[in-house]
């Protein structure tokens, strides 16, 4: 049951309005019937990108996407568990699988296919500093020297990058600094993560380090080119926190970054896929690259970052895809007419060109 707490804490993030997912109507509306579908997406702008590009499908196929909604991805999967809302299209696997299970799982929610793959969680320095001192594993930051080199608020720990206090990247962060001996040496700065990561981006050049957890797809590996300005830091064993303890994240070649690789899916409120194979198949099936939410979110700092940019930028990115978009629809209306999900593929082909609004 949810406390009270918890269902203020709903009403806040997507209005009383939109409580009701209207189970019945998913259940007797044709295709095209008008049903009204509540999205929502966590509140990082950095993630706002995909979620038009997928409600642009669903509007395809007659539904009514309402205004997406922000709220935290606990709180909105187990939004999405109790009827509350249809869709978030930015859950982790298997960052969130947490989330996944306290809100009833495969019972309540359904993610089929990959919406975006290649995601990816850990610590990063930059590429000079690694050069120069023989940097590759986060457990060099035990060293007292090693740790100085990332001095930056005047403490007597090196300064990583840390994100917002309580969120899933928070957990695994905090697990891997006790898993690797790195309390005494490296403090965790935190808070609004976009605002601490600018700063870290701002404070790098050949003559400050600087150390910082990060994810992709997300503007950071933009500025900070993964490979030419910025390396991940290895691992020398694999730790993951709670049910993910037992993971092995060492990679064929021997090379361990303690986090398993992550996919990006639409998670979706299973009464509305079991009743609607149109809405199934799209949600199994829609896909964009990594690098296409990246130049996304690079043109925030380009100021770009309204809703008309994004509605303009997921537009841009559907018109490079248009013959495959158009027929994903008449794949998932024809899965709707033969009752069962059809899978077919839906990729972007080319990064998102400057678009002037």
């Amino acid at each position: 049951m949810r406390t009270p707490a918890f269902a203020n804490q709903i009403r806040a993030g997507i209005g009383a309005s939109a409580l009701v997912l209207m189970t019945n109507s998913f259940a007797t509306s044709p295709p095209g019937g008008g049903v009204i579908v509540q999205w929502l997406k966590n509140p990082i702008a950095d993630e706002t990108f995909q979620t038009p590009l997928v409600m642009k499908a669903l509007e395809r196929l007659g539904h009514d996407a309402q205004p997406v909604k922000e709220i935290e991805h606990t709180a909105g999967e187990m939004a999405i568990g109790n009827d509350d809302a249809a869709f978030l299209e930015d859950h982790w696997d298997s960052l969130h699988i947490d989330f996944f299970a306290k809100a009833r799982g495969g019972d309540k929610l359904c993610r089929e296919g990959i919406y975006s793959p290649g995601a990816s969680l850990g610590s990063q320095i930059d590429k000079e500093t690694a050069g120069a001192y023989g940097m590759t594993n986060i457990g060099q930051l035990k060293a007292a020297g090693i740790a100085k080199l990332f001095f930056a608020n005047g403490g007597a720990k090196a300064d990583s990058t840390g994100y917002a206090p309580g969120s899933s990247c928070d957990k695994v962060t905090k697990h891997r600094l006790d898993a690797y001996g790195l309390r005494d040496t490296v403090a965790l700065d935190q808070g609004s993560y976009s605002a601490i990561i600018a700063d870290t981006i701002a404070r790098h050049d050949p003559e400050q380090s600087v150390l910082y957890s990060t994810w992709t797809p997300y503007r950071v590996s933009g500025a900070l080119v993964p490979g030419k300005a910025a390396i991940w830091l290895h691992a020398s064993f694999s730790s993951l926190p709670d049910v993910r303890a037992a993971i092995n994240t060492a990679l064929p070649h021997g090379c361990n970054y303690d986090i398993p690789a992550n996919t990006q899916q639409i998670v979706a409120n299973r009464a509305c896929t079991d009743a609607r194979p149109d809405v199934a198949n799209m949600s199994a099936i829609m896909k964009v690259r990594d690098s296409d939410i990246n130049a996304r979110n690079l043109r925030m700092d380009d100021g770009e970052g309204t809703a008309k940019h994004i509605e303009c930028h997921a537009d841009a990115c559907k018109a490079v895809n248009q013959a495959k978009f158009d027929g994903t629809i008449a794949k998932s209306l024809a899965a709707a007419n033969r009752g069962q999900p059809v899978v077919l593929g839906w990729r972007s082909t080319s990064p998102l060109a400057y678009i002037d609004v």
